[in-house]
C-alpha cells in the first residue's frame, strides 16, 4: 500500500506539469492587460510599463512560465493585482468557508442521495422507486442558481427562518449547502440504485437469502460494502465537483469562498489569483482520486495494489 501510495504521488509531477502549462496559456490568452489594470485606469504610458517590467511581464512568454513554475513549486504564487495582498494569503482567507461548504454539502448529498438509491433498489419497480427517481431526475434537471433563488425566497424573505448570506453560523450553511448538493445528491441515488441492482442479482446474495439470513442484513452486510466500491468513485469525482464547482452558488448567495473569489479574479484580470486557484482545483481532484484508490483497499479487503 505504501509503496502504491509513494508512486502515485511521483506520479503527480508530470500532471501537475502539463496542468501548470495549460493553466498559465489560459491565463495569457485571456483579454485585458494585466500591467494596466495594476497601475490603475489613469496611469500613464512611462508608469504602466514600469509595473509591466516589475511584473515580469515584458519578458518572453517561456521565461514567464519558468519564473512561474519555479515560485509555484516554492508556494509563492506572488500578490494580487487587486487587493496588492499576497496570493497565498487571499486563498488561506476564502478556503475554510469553502470546504465546510462543500462537507456540509456531501454530507446532506450522502444520506439523501444513498438513502434514495437504497430504497428504490430495494422497491424496484414499485412507488418508492418512481418517487425516488423523479426526485432524482428533478434534481439534475433544475439549475442551481435557481434553486438557490427558490429556497431563499421561501425559507429567507416568505417565512424568515434563515439567513440569506454570510457565513457567521450554522445556519448560514443550511441554504447554500442544500442548494449545492441537490444535483449531487440526485446523481448519487441513481448510481446507488444502478449499483444495488446489479449486486442483489449476484449469487452470494441469493445464497444469504436461501440460508435465511434477513434481508435487512442481507442489504447491511451482503449488498452495501460490494455496491460502495463504484459509488465511492463517483463519490470522489462529486466531492471535487463541490469543491471546485461551487462559484454559482456562492455567487447566488455572495458567499465568502474561492468560488467567489475566482469570479472577482476573472473580472478584474487578476492572473496571479487565477492561476493559483484553477492549480488548487486541478490539484485537489489529483489527490480525491488518489484517496479515492486507497479507499477500496478499506472497502474490499480482496483488492490489492501492486
Amino acid at each position: 500500500m505504501t509503496q502504491y501510495v509513494l508512486k502515485r504521488l511521483l506520479g503527480l509531477l508530470p500532471t501537475l506539469l502539463i496542468v501548470a502549462v495549460l493553466v498559465f496559456m489560459f491565463v495569457h490568452m485571456l483579454p485585458g492587460d494585466p500591467a494596466r489594470l495594476a497601475a490603475g485606469a489613469n496611469a500613464d504610458p512611462e508608469t504602466v510599463e514600469l509595473v509591466r517590467q516589475d511584473l515580469g511581464l515584458d519578458k518572453p512568454l517561456p521565461q514567464q512560465f519558468l519564473s512561474f513554475f519555479g515560485n509555484m513549486l516554492q508556494g509563492d504564487f506572488g500578490h494580487s493585482l487587486s487587493s496588492k495582498r499576497p496570493v497565498s494569503t487571499e486563498i488561506a482567507e476564502r478556503f475554510m468557508p469553502t470546504l465546510l461548504l462543500t462537507l456540509t454539502s456531501m454530507g446532506w448529498a450522502v444520506v439523501f442521495g444513498m438513502t434514495i438509491g437504497i430504497g428504490s433498489a430495494v422497491y424496484r419497480n414499485q412507488w418508492p422507486d418512481r418517487l425516488g427517481m423523479t426526485l432524482a431526475v428533478s434534481g439534475i434537471s433544475f439549475p442551481a442558481f435557481a434553486l438557490g433563488m427558490l429556497l431563499m425566497q421561501v425559507f429567507s424573505v416568505q417565512l424568515g427562518w434563515l439567513p440569506t448570506v454570510g457565513a457567521d453560523s450554522w445556519r448560514h450553511y443550511i441554504l447554500p449547502s442544500l442548494t449545492l448538493g441537490a444535483a449531487v445528491a440526485a446523481v448519487m441515488a441513481r448510481f446507488t440504485r444502478a449499483s444495488f441492482i446489479e449486486v442483489i442479482q449476484e449469487d452470494f446474495v441469493r445464497t444469504a437469502r436461501a440460508k435465511g439470513v434477513s434481508e435487512k442484513w442481507v442489504i447491511l452486510k451482503h449488498c452495501l460494502r460490494n455496491a460502495l466500491i463504484p459509488v465511492v468513485t463517483m463519490m470522489g469525482l462529486q466531492f471535487g465537483f463541490l469543491l471546485g464547482g461551487s462559484i454559482v452558488v456562492e455567487a447566488v448567495f455572495n458567499w465568502p469562498g474561492l468560488g467567489r473569489l475566482l469570479v472577482d479574479a476573472v473580472d478584474m484580470r487578476d492572473y496571479p489569483v487565477i492561476q493559483a486557484l484553477v492549480l488548487l482545483f486541478s490539484l485537489e481532484f489529483i489527490l480525491i482520486n488518489l484517496v479515492v484508490d486507497v479507499l477500496y483497499g478499506f472497502i474490499n479487503p480482496t483488492i490489492r495494489y501492486k
